[in-house]
């Protein structure tokens, strides 16, 4: 008998994994056929994928920064398990391998034609399906350990902090004054709640290296004034070069914050936030202040019953920049989103297309190679919204829809990240320039991100 090997199995399984029509029982048949064919055991080592050589890769790229223990996503409360061990994935693989076949894992909305734009993107490649599909159903052979793949910096962080945060000791740590809470009865409420910096916590404007988030239960997301935070969301960090200012107390910072959990008798749950600020240190040279737009559409009125409503608004940028980061942010009408640009030659260009809007989903793309805007282009942003019974998802397609905070109502922007191409030098403790001062602020504009604007 001659054994296959690992790839040439995985390439046989690659149809039937990306055909969502088929059932387990025909898929497996239909394995059983082409083993048979190949004359090989479905036990043999060198074709049946194991966890270490072939899943647990594809977990580390496109699953774990969700699926891990207390991760950075909410406190842990997006993801519903891990999938960083063995035995974390063993134990979900038939769900791994269901969510997969069906497309619904991983989560990712670019049009097909920006893939590889993207650095962050969450894309399984059809031979990864089917390798996915081919180890739940295959035993879930573990292999040798010795294959693993290095752990993820985010992992390792992580495991070796002794403390909850991954990044190190924060500098400045900011939570509110109270917990706030929710009673058996609510489901979904936005609420604004004011954090009072004090001048004894900050006493001079600094320059922020990074931003983590360590939240209670029932936090879906938050727009704040110091980062945010989105399901899905890393910590911010500012590299080298970069960084973005921090006003001295005292003042307030806003924090609009959207709980999320099931209604009932015993639900009740109160809920706080702690934000972790690590500083620049002085003596370091700030080259690049990285600045944004909420590109805000203002205001909407979406008709009830309507399947495809759009709304749209333009932006001219004043000065050379380089894109970083494009995240559209809607509710449970959201339908679709484009970020269209023009260039002061006439050349006409889409940077990002989301054809399939999920509102669970506030994913924010991170150029892998930020492209370079020249001064004068002008961004075409567009969004749609589907308010009519169709959308499964919407909460009343009778009623006219308007811009609000609540699920049921509607938003309508699409935060966008850029630096400029003006490469200033500032040193980390010395006097900041007066125009630096005057453009930084803690409006919502670059603040619901999971990015790493660093570049």
């Amino acid at each position: 008998m001659q054994a296959t090997t690992r790839s040439q199995f995985l390439s046989s399984l690659v149809i039937a994994a990306v055909v969502g029509s088929l059932t387990a029982g025909a898929l497996s048949a239909q394995q059983v056929a082409r083993f048979a064919a190949a004359d090989v055991s479905p036990a043999a080592t060198d074709a049946t994928p194991t966890f270490y050589a072939d899943v647990l890769p594809i977990l580390q790229q496109n699953c774990q920064t969700c699926h891990r223990e207390a991760g950075t996503n909410m406190g842990g409360n997006i993801a519903p398990w891990p999938l960083v061990s063995y035995d974390d994935a063993r134990m979900r693989a038939p769900r791994i391998a269901n969510a997969v076949r069906e497309g619904r894992m991983p989560p990712w909305d670019a049009a097909d034609q920006h893939k590889g734009t993207f650095e962050n993107e969450r894309v399984l490649e059809d031979e990864e399906k089917a390798t996915l599909i081919a180890w739940a159903e295959e035993g879930t052979p573990a292999g040798n350990p010795a294959d693993a793949p290095p752990t993820p910096n985010f992992l390792t962080a992580a495991m070796n902090s002794g403390n909850e945060w991954t990044l190190g000791e924060p500098d400045l740590i900011l939570s509110f004054d109270e917990e706030y809470c929710l009673t058996d009865d609510i489901r979904d409420i936005y609420v604004d709640i004011p954090l009072r910096l004090t001048e004894e916590q900050l006493p001079q404007d600094r320059w922020i290296k990074s931003v983590e988030y360590r939240n209670g239960p029932a936090v879906h997301h938050i727009v704040g004034g110091v980062g945010g935070l989105v399901p899905g969301a890393e910590p911010r960090v500012y590299e080298d070069g970069y960084g973005r200012l921090l006003r001295a107390g005292p003042r307030e910072i806003n924090f609009n914050m959207h709980y999320n959990k099931t209604p009932g008798p015993g639900t009740a749950v109160c809920s706080n936030v702690k934000v972790g600020i690590i500083f620049k240190e002085p003596g370091e040279v700030i080259r690049h202040v990285t600045g944004g737009d909420g590109l805000f559409i203002r205001p909407i009125m979406i008709p009830a019953g309507t399947p495809s409503y759009s709304a749209s608004r333009e932006y001219t940028f004043e000065e050379d920049v380089e894109l970083l980061r494009f995240m559209p942010h809607m509710h449970l009408r959201g339908k679709a989103a484009l970020y269209e640009v023009t260039y002061p030659d006439g050349r006409h260009e889409t940077l990002l297309h989301v054809p399939d809007y999920k509102f669970n989903w506030q994913h924010s793309y991170r150029f892998a190679d930020p492209p370079f805007i020249p001064a004068g282009s002008v961004l075409r942003f567009t969004l749609w919204w589907d308010n009519s019974e169709n959308n499964p998802a919407n909460p009343d397609p009778s009623v006219d829809v308007r811009w609000g905070r609540p699920t049921h109502a509607e938003m309508s922007q699409g935060y966008m990240s850029f630096r400029t191409m003006s490469e200033r030098r500032i040193v980390v403790g010395e006097e900041i320039p007066a125009n630096v001062i005057a453009d930084s602020s803690d409006d919502q504009i670059d603040q619901v991100d999971d990015s790493n604007d660093n570049r």
